[in-house]
């Protein structure tokens, strides 16, 4: 294969702001970057190899060409990198997953313009406003300009010549009071340019303007006792009132602002966008962002925001966001606000895009299972700072009464589920007396000297239900069988679930609520009950037992014949001499009954 130059390529690419791109050798676009400076951002890709994650490493070893767009400034980069993407979608760059087409409100380039909704756009001088990435929304809006502006919904032809030749006649539209009837002449241009300009402002967000020229126009009726008027604009009036108080988010100084916000998992991005227009959102939508080279929040975030303000014409000059981004420019103010208002409007698109985030991934991995199950075996893995998925977890416990019957169970996890016909427990055979911690040496060192013996599979990891002292134990098991480098084991303390870790002096705390924690300790919970119940069966067996070789001639090997047989000591009580016989001989019958007979 022929080997790329690119120290020759870095040459002649200048430290200029622009749009990179990346061709492999079938001349196919593969990536599109955009940067400050061009030569440091495509120099970082060749000289950083050793920091590079997979993928993007497999893009460079395919690059045969490198070819670039010089731009003015950082922004203008910004932008033209979104367009390209969205034009080429080259293989190797961020997925927009939107293939709807979003609805529009068209006001019609006509005499005596209609307004309706609308998905295709046509270059024919109207006006479009939008898109909405609520349909319920855009109905709402409409609902209130038909409920508030008698206007036209014919398609007739209303110009000047048409009109004053009477070509047309008044409809039910008319006599219902839904139009005017300009048709006819019954309402002037400058009267219906007058409705148009106020649902425009509607439209803008700029519902307060309208309230207030209606209220003025509202006292100016009542002051000319012209009563009629005045019902018809307080009727109005309290419509948009009423509109606004429902819209209204936050305090109106806030005149013109975008907010973006963003949530993240290993594959997908989710980015929501508010528009804001004197305290009012008159466009919000969600976006889901597909990752290919592990992008990072503040590159997913970045590609978003050039979206979103191209889709929606937005020329705000601030922009709230929920962390700082590498974007220069002079004209656009980037706010990461702490308090107040603004702060508040961030965490209404946070909870929007978590929203948006949890339901998307619910509906996707009850479709897709095992979608689910490698989220959280990654998630894991990241976690407790694994180098492989956990998909075999071991997990130890030990349970003794006052240091007898001791008993350590383990219990097994595959693909973040419970594999019960793995579960094992050991009776502890070498250890005397209550010792926790040289019980849990001797049952995982015998757990994978059978493992290794029998040539099985070892877990990814091992979690120890007990704090330093217990994890210090399993650790000398692993070392000795010479596995300890190939397993990750942790412990896991009880009382405020802290994870320990080999030779870390401080533990670790997971999130209470991360899925992580959850499933350490449904592992911890089962494997603790697994062993109470192994524990219980062997102390009762071993209290009856025991009161069974009281008896003078009656060893544990007759006891264990006489429990088997009658199956309880009551029954063994119960029992007669010639029932007795059938399991032992005579001498030791006779020395049951008499013991019995004594104890009654």
């Amino acid at each position: 294969m022929e080997r790329f130059d690119y120290r020759e390529a870095l040459k002649k690419i200048p430290h200029k702001p622009g749009v990179y791109q990346y061709w492999d050798a079938n001349n196919e676009l593969m990536y599109i970057g955009k940067a400050k400076d061009l030569r440091n951002r495509v120099s970082s890709y060749f000289v950083k190899d050793n920091q590079l994650n997979g993928k993007t490493r497999m893009l460079v070893s395919k690059i045969r060409n490198i070819t670039f767009t010089l731009v003015d400034t950082e922004i203008d980069a910004w932008l033209l990198e979104n367009s390209m993407i969205k034009k080429h979608q080259p293989r190797y760059n961020i997925n927009l997953k939107d293939d709807k087409t979003y609805p529009w409100i068209i006001i019609k380039n006509e005499n005596f313009p209609r307004i309706f909704w609308t998905r295709k756009i046509i270059r024919d001088g109207s006006k479009y406003l939008g898109p909405y990435g609520s349909v319920g929304m855009m109905h709402t809006i409409l609902d209130l300009i038909r409920e508030t502006y008698p206007l036209r919904t014919c398609t007739l032809p209303l110009t000047r010549a048409n009109i004053d030749a009477g070509k047309f006649k008044v409809c039910l539209e008319y006599q219902l009071g839904n139009c005017k009837g300009p048709c006819q002449n019954f309402q002037t241009e400058e009267d219906y340019q007058k409705n148009l300009d106020e649902i425009i402002n509607i439209l803008n967000g700029k519902t307060g303007a309208v309230v207030r020229a209606l209220k003025n126009d509202m006292d100016a009726a009542v002051a000319n006792l012209d009563f009629e008027l005045a019902h018809r604009l307080k009727t109005k009036y309290d419509v948009l009132e009423k509109y606004q108080s429902k819209s209204t988010v936050v305090n109106s100084s806030i005149t013109d602002v975008d907010v973006f916000s963003i949530a993240s998992e290993e594959k997908y991005a989710f980015v929501n966008f508010l528009k804001v227009m004197n305290g009012t959102i008159t466009q919000t939508q969600t976006i889901e962002l597909k990752k290919k080279l592990d992008e990072s929040d503040e590159e997913l975030l970045s590609f978003a925001i050039s979206e979103f303000r191209q889709r929606y014409n937005s020329h705000s000059k601030e922009i709230i966001v929920p962390f700082d981004l590498e974007l220069d420019d002079p004209t656009i103010k980037f706010t990461v606000p702490k308090l107040g208002e603004k702060k508040k409007l961030l965490d209404l698109s946070q909870k929007n895009v978590i929203f948006f985030k949890t339901e998307r991934i619910d509906q996707y991995e009850k479709l897709n299972p095992d979608v689910k199950i490698d989220r959280l075996l990654t998630q894991m893995m990241k976690d407790l700072r694994m180098n492989q998925l956990p998909r075999h977890i071991e997990c130890f416990d030990n349970s003794n009464f006052q240091g007898k019957y001791p008993v350590s169970a383990i219990v097994v996890f595959k693909n973040a589920r419970p594999s019960k016909k793995d579960y094992r427990f050991f009776n502890v055979k070498t250890v005397e007396g209550p010792n926790d911690f040289a019980t849990m040496e001797e049952a995982v060192f015998r757990r994978y000297k059978r493992t290794l013996d029998e040539g099985s599979e070892l877990p990814q990891l091992i979690i120890i239900d007990g704090g330093k002292g217990q994890l210090s134990s399993a650790l000398k098991s692993l070392k000795l069988l010479g596995i300890e480098k190939q397993v990750t084991v942790i412990g896991i303390a009880k009382r405020l679930e802290e994870l320990f870790y080999p030779g870390d002096q401080y533990p670790m705390y997971l999130d209470k609520k991360s899925e992580t924690l959850k499933i350490i300790q449904q592992l911890r919970d089962e494997a603790h009950r697994f062993g109470i119940t192994a524990h219980r069966k062997k102390r009762d067996k071993g209290t009856l037992v025991t009161e069974l070789e009281l008896i003078p001639g009656i060893g544990k090997t007759t006891a264990d014949k006489l429990l088997k047989f009658f199956r309880s000591v009551k029954k063994i009580k119960e029992a007669t001499e010639e029932e007795l016989l059938e399991v032992v001989n005579l001498k030791q019958a006779k020395a049951v009954l008499e013991y019995f007979s004594k104890s009654n």
